[in-house]
């Protein structure tokens, strides 16, 4: 378990630091990532060049994404709104939801203006004139809503019907999943209808599809960048050329190449290419095949792209065989130990330093108790000491003292 931890911290320091990364492996200076660099072959038609008339554009059929299922214009009907549910009305984008949810679907409201631009931006084209979005409580709940006849895919946690402008949500998945995310799910298919849109419903492979949907989504997969750097250090990346026709029904295969098509979208739109992208699409929509497309917007084939890419990702990942070298690994170890160490010594000193304080303290304390001479004075209070009242001076009055009469004489009693 620890050493699964260890490897993906470096996987996580190769993928901030590809350019230092490259410059180890191959031992050359990291060039400026704004420039493309590489050599160009063509082949065919000069780069730039019309096809000739004769040539129709041809598409290679592909399987479309699970989550956005191929319908043709006009083979289905947009569903009326289920029974109970109210609607909200933004315009271009309606909801539809069960009012006791509608304080759950508000953050979703509040982003789909700025989703909406955000794609625009990237395809280069005005999208989502108008879309639907059904959302319902539960998994099963979100099946009953599927337009009559359309194919649903099984374990989905939203579906695009992009040829209907409709979107079908989730608020629980069919089972507990701790990474599920309302709003990332719906930036995803709304991707799928955007993307549509731009291309004027001509067919893409799937793989550029669904890489465009997770690019524009911010999905972010630690699993997926796994899977892409065990299979360029193995050596076993999937020619697109393979993708392009299906997706492999191999497990492994197929994670591999989900990860590929993800890495290669991000790999044609990043930065200083995204005025290339938008002309890739716009290349799309005028009828040309994605081969074809990409030599008007790049001027190059699909072919000497993948050569490209591929390097790109040798820069990202062959770090890691530096990095799992007997030497830097023992280093880098060491390094760690050595940290701890000083980490765990400055922690017990400013501990024994502390305990030497508190006990000079207690010293103290101790002898001012032992030396202190307490003498407890009683006094009264002013309230109770009080000023005697002087008394008048009277004389007192004589007491008569009583006598009596024996044999004719008077005798006094004592």
């Amino acid at each position: 378990m620890l050493a699964r931890y260890f490897s993906r911290l470096l996987l996580f320091a190769a993928l901030l630091f590809p350019s230092a990364s490259a410059g180890a492996v191959t031992g050359e200076p990291a060039g400026d990532e704004s420039v493309r660099t590489g050599r160009t072959e063509l082949s065919g038609p000069e780069a730039g060049a019309e096809p000739p008339a004769s040539e129709a554009p041809t598409f290679q059929e592909s399987a479309p994404p699970v989550d956005a299922p191929r319908v043709r214009r006009g083979q289905l009907r947009m569903p009326q709104v289920a029974s109970g549910f109210g609607t909200y009305d933004g315009g271009w984008i309606k909801f539809t939801f069960h009012p006791s949810m509608r304080e759950r679907i508000e953050p979703l409201i509040v982003e789909a203006d700025h989703v909406r631009q955000d794609l625009a931006d990237r395809l280069g084209q005005p999208v989502l004139k108008s879309v639907r979005v059904d959302i319902a409580r539960t998994a099963g709940e979100m099946e009953t809503l599927t337009p009559a006849g359309a194919p649903y895919p099984a374990y989905a946690e939203g579906v695009a019907y992009s040829s209907l402008g409709l979107v079908l949500l989730t608020l629980n998945p069919r089972y507990a999943n701790a990474n599920y995310d309302l709003k990332q799910v719906f930036r995803h298919e709304l991707a799928h209808v955007a993307l549509h849109d731009a291309v004027g419903d001509k067919d893409v492979p799937r793989w550029f599809n669904e890489g465009f949907a997770v690019l524009a989504s911010g999905e972010t997969s630690f699993d997926r960048m796994w899977e892409l750097y065990t299979a360029t250090l193995s050596d076993r990346l999937i020619p697109l050329s393979e993708v392009e026709r299906s997706f492999p029904s191999d497990e492994t295969k197929a994670t591999i190449a989900y990860a590929e098509a993800v890495d290669v979208v991000r790999f044609l739109v990043r930065r200083e290419e995204a005025h290339r992208f938008r002309s890739l699409i716009k290349n799309l929509r005028e009828g040309h095949n994605l081969d074809h497309a990409t030599r008007h917007a790049y001027s190059i084939d699909l072919k000497t792209l993948e050569h490209e890419w591929r390097e790109d990702v040798a820069k990202r990942y062959t770090f890691w065989p530096v990095l799992f070298s007997g030497t830097a690994v023992w280093a880098f170890a060491l390094g760690l130990f050595v940290l701890g160490w000083r980490k765990r010594r400055k922690r017990a000193r400013v501990t024994l330093e502390r305990w030497a304080h508190d006990e000079a303290r207690d010293d103290a304390i101790r002898r001012l108790r032992e030396d202190a001479r307490v003498h407890i004075v009683l006094s009264p209070s002013p309230q109770a000491v009080q000023t005697p009242v002087p008394m008048p001076h009277t004389v007192p009055e004589p007491v008569e003292v009583p006598r009596v009469q024996h044999d004719g004489e008077w005798h006094t009693l004592h």
